[in-house]
């Protein structure tokens, strides 16, 4: 398939805000967004091009003010994002995401390779867990473990069920370090290799166990918990310390405790 963004069929007016981008970048966008990740807003851009994705096409209602947020907080990706980014009017740039962020700026890039992540999540031994979110309904949430397991330097999240983990709103609560970890939707069956961990209120105390750099650590979804099926599959049941009649703790929170829990326990980010 031609990459749209050298598509020699799409017009090519120069652009007098940005002469570097010669490409209609609306025409390239139009023709990408189906099969492309969004990455809406500048963090998510910057965390995309950190981290090796391949950008197609970005653009902002404010390239100067985008380029001094480039300054400040990214100086090592700044000319980078100053060779992608491309002024467009701020009704256009509102015309190609589904809601406009403060910093006005937007980018689509290529998703991984399945076969990438799936190597990477199978890979033995691994030096960081993976976190398992089974059957997740809150599409910030999952963003935000995304998040989570990207600082933490975790090998990988893995979804069950229906929800898509790199819905836009997902990388939109991950700030793009979707790019930064491997993320991929699975069953139970297909979940990698290694010892499971399941989050679970008649579990051992975490406080009382060491969690292995091979672990799985499954979390269940805030208002049902663990399915059936995972806490058949799980190897050991953990929980969290919480005080008595406190109902649950957020999921991003829960995995935030186990991971920190891993991290100060021998695992930790290089």
């Amino acid at each position: 398939m031609t990459d749209p963004a050298h598509d020699p069929s799409v017009a090519s007016p120069v652009n007098p805000v940005n002469p570097v981008n010669s490409v209609d970048p609306v025409a390239v966008w139009r023709r990408a967004a189906p099969g492309a990740v969004l990455l809406d807003g500048f963090h998510a851009l910057k965390h995309a091009v950190r981290f090796g994705a391949e950008v197609l096409v970005a653009v902002t209602a404010d390239r100067a003010a985008a380029l001094a947020l480039a300054d400040e907080l990214a100086a090592d990706v700044r000319d980078t994002l100053a060779a992608l980014l491309t002024e467009v009017p701020h009704g256009t740039y509102a015309s190609l995401v589904p809601r406009p962020h403060p910093t006005a700026v937007a980018a689509l890039a290529v998703r991984p390779d399945r076969a990438g992540n799936l190597a990477k999540l199978a890979h033995a031994p691994r030096t960081a867990p993976v976190v398992v979110l089974d059957q997740p309904r809150n599409l910030g949430n999952a963003g935000a473990v995304v998040r989570l397991a990207a600082g933490f330097g975790a090998t990988g999240v893995v979804t069950t069920g229906t929800l898509d983990p790199w819905h836009p709103t997902v990388v939109r609560g991950g700030a793009g370090l979707h790019f930064a970890t491997a993320v991929e939707r699975l069953s139970v069956d297909e979940l990698p290799p290694g010892p499971l961990f399941a989050l679970d209120p008649e579990g051992e105390d975490i406080r009382s166990l060491i969690l292995p750099d091979e672990a799985l650590l499954a979390f269940g979804s805030e208002r049902t918990g663990l399915t059936a099926e995972l806490r058949e599959r799980a190897d050991h049941l953990v929980a969290l310390p919480m005080r008595p009649q406190v109902s649950s703790y957020n999921l991003a929170t829960s995995v935030a405790m186990t991971l920190y829990h891993w991290s100060a326990t021998g695992g930790a980010p290089a």
